[in-house]
């Protein structure tokens, strides 16, 4: 039995259907705003305050792993109702909320292990969804964008190890834009469009990243969104960023010469 905590966005179907093609058995803890999951007769919307209650069901379907997956939203902390676990643990959660998402994050894991259950890579039953180290598609980086590579991924690491920027923008050999809590949807959307395709958009975990709970992700949208600014092409971690729907990306960025390669 598998306990999968839920949030927004696509990736959690994705695992969904994974699992129950390999009929392996699991319920759903709805992390989501409006529950989303309302259709699926294994799944529980909880307040996450009600840490107790979460806690006792996940000892009533004899888990002892689970895995989160999809973006979940912080919690306004006025506003969770609370049970008496809720109570003893909300004081460390509402510390962590101040750090953010991801902190919020290492504090469920944590006392999820205390109670000893474990927190299992979100990409265990879909190890397609991430990508071995290669270039995925026909166009590939010319000399000047190999150099560019290498130096937009120094910049990034140099900025992802005091925040929470996953990802930057490099064009002619500049960084242009990077990413902001906002996601990098609206990072890309910020960036002045070029007649002429170059720039280089990389996306890598941040440093110190939970990789369990927090692989970067991408998708048709980021590839769709890239091309329209001019960008020629992505570059993500092998075996560690999330991409979905991963032949239509490679279609698509085959047709329109953008190059994706997993370092």
């Amino acid at each position: 039995m598998i306990g999968l905590f839920l949030g927004e966005k696509d990736l959690p179907n994705e695992i969904i259907e994974k699992i129950e093609k390999k009929k392996i058995k699991y319920f759903i803890i709805d992390l989501t705003k409006n529950n989303k999951f309302k259709k699926n007769k294994h799944s529980f919307f909880i307040n996450i305050g009600k840490f107790g209650e979460i806690l006792n069901l996940i000892k009533s379907q004899k888990c002892k792993k689970v895995i989160f997956a999809g973006n979940i939203v912080k919690p306004k902390i006025s506003k969770l109702k609370l049970d008496l676990r809720g109570l003893f643990y909300i004081p460390r959660i509402v510390k962590a909320s101040k750090k953010g998402d991801a902190a919020i994050l290492k504090v469920l894991i944590k006392i999820l292990s205390e109670n000893k259950i474990k927190v299992i890579k979100l990409n265990t039953f879909n190890p397609e969804l991430t990508l071995k180290r290669g270039i995925y598609t026909k166009t590939r980086p010319t000399l000047f964008e190999k150099e560019e590579i290498v130096k937009g991924i120094k910049e990034l690491k140099k900025i992802n190890s005091h925040n929470h920027t996953q990802a930057v923008i490099i064009r002619d050999n500049k960084i242009i834009s990077r990413e902001t809590r906002k996601g990098t949807k609206v990072m890309i959307k910020s960036v002045t469009k070029s007649k002429i395709k170059k720039g280089i958009l990389i996306k890598l975990p941040k440093t110190k990243q939970d990789l369990r709970v927090d692989l970067p992700t991408i998708g048709i949208d980021t590839f769709k969104d890239c091309n329209e600014i001019g960008i020629k092409g992505i570059v993500i971690k092998s075996n560690q960023n999330i991409i979905l729907n991963k032949e239509a990306c490679i279609k698509y960025a085959n047709q329109n010469k953008l190059f994706l390669i997993a370092i």
